[in-house]
């Protein structure tokens, strides 16, 4: 693809960035577009997976026919159903006209599912039955209705994890992957992110009438090498709330510093060290896998002490008393800090105030992710006073995820 024509699609679209990796999703989606191909977008949160369905029906065939993007994370599991495929009166009983579902009314152009993950079983049953014969049913009815619609479907989620925990369908992953597009983190972009940035906070100073701030040379790399870990949503977010509150328009980075919070710090994550291949190989976010290694660690060290103390309890020689008065300094921790300093790590900064009091709280020891978890929903819920909607946007997950956690813990 000629540059003068990347440049145009991304200027249709409002694409910022000249990453390789962006480039080369944009040929795929443009060369895809062609044919009726089901394409399947990964990516994490916020990374900007919207931008390549429109782009996918703009070039294809079907360009003058309807487009719908449905988020199928933000429909309730009971109506999803009617949502997608339609319902006919008395079906159920808020039904009291007939309704076409988004395959009806998208014939003949594309619909895009974006977290397709999220979908009940189900209706995943439903949705393989459209794409492999173009067929579907109205809720509450009989008769077979045929669709002619381009299926575009996007994720954040480790589909084979899910497939695994038997969460989604094989057949219907293998479906919809016929050609996947996975688009780069932000934090994989580091080039982009100035960029990026440059373009939120002209916008907001032409819509709130005020001088678009600017970064010294040590905030703009400060900004490079932050993890970002909710991507392109996260660096707007940060730009309209430099625009907005600071007065001066010169932003240093000890001022930077303040909005970026610093659990999420890139140098913070070297403390997961050689468990980078495990992050890969079970795709587990870094807050996850953080947490993962803080509470191993202080299990272990727990065990340690009672084995140590138990043996040493049985010899009372000054001798054994002195190595027991040693082992314990060492294995009552009272802070991330000296855990950090026992493994020569003095440079690390603690990954969050949030971390330290669940590994402290010896009321409550937790051994499982499951454990790690709940706690986490459950102290979310609590900053959040209940707010479920506000407790899911904080834990990047979406609503019904939620949900469906909170009743499978109990909370």
């Amino acid at each position: 693809m000629e540059q003068q024509e990347l440049q145009t699609i991304k200027q249709r679209f409002s694409i910022i960035g000249n990453s390789p990796l962006i480039n080369r999703d944009i040929e795929v989606a443009v060369q895809v577009a062609r044919t009726d191909l089901s394409v399947l977008i990964t990516g994490e949160s916020g990374v900007g997976k919207e931008h390549f369905p429109q782009i996918i029906h703009h070039y294809s065939t079907r360009k003058h026919g309807p487009y719908f993007a449905v988020n199928c994370g933000a429909i309730p599991e009971g109506t999803i159903d009617s949502e997608l495929f339609g319902h006919e009166k008395g079906a159920f009983t808020d039904a009291k006209a007939d309704r076409k579902g988004y395959f009806e009314i998208a014939n003949g152009g594309t619909l895009f599912l974006d977290e397709v993950g999220e979908l009940p079983l189900q209706t995943q049953v439903r949705l393989l039955r459209v794409l492999e014969t173009g067929e579907f049913i109205r809720m509450g009815a009989s008769q077979v209705q045929k669709t002619n619609v381009r299926v575009v479907a996007a994720t954040n989620l480790d589909m084979k994890r899910a497939i695994s925990e038997g969460r989604f369908r094989e057949d219907l992953y293998y479906r919809l992957n016929t050609v996947e597009i996975k688009v780069p983190a932000l934090r994989d972009r580091k080039d982009d992110i100035p960029l990026l940035f440059r373009k939120f906070v002209v916008d907001f100073s032409d819509r709130y009438r005020m001088p678009a701030i600017r970064l010294t040379e040590e905030a703009n790399e400060m900004l490079k090498n932050y993890y970002w870990n909710g991507n392109v949503r996260q660096l707007k977010n940060v730009a309209e709330q430099i625009s907005i509150i600071e007065k001066t328009r010169e932003i240093s980075a000890d001022t930077l510093r303040k909005y970026l919070p610093t659990n999420e710090m890139h140098s913070g994550l070297a403390l997961l060290g050689a468990h980078t291949q495990t992050s890969q190989d079970t795709y587990m976010n870094e807050r996850e896998l953080l947490y993962k290694v803080l509470f191993d660690m202080k299990r272990d060290m727990t065990e340690m002490r009672q084995q140590l103390n138990g043996l040493l309890s049985s010899a009372a020689t000054p001798a054994h008393r002195q190595t027991e008065i040693v082992v314990g300094k060492h294995a009552e921790y009272e802070s991330v800090e000296e855990i950090k300093d026992t493994f020569e790590q003095p440079s690390k900064p603690i990954p969050s105030s949030e971390v330290e009091d669940i590994i402290m709280d010896d009321e409550a020891p937790l051994s499982t992710m499951e454990d790690i978890e709940r706690e986490s929903i459950r102290r979310a819920l609590e900053r959040n006073n209940g707010s479920r909607k506000m407790a899911a946007g904080e834990l990047h997950i979406s609503e019904r995820t939620l949900y469906r956690k909170i009743k499978e813990y109990g909370l």
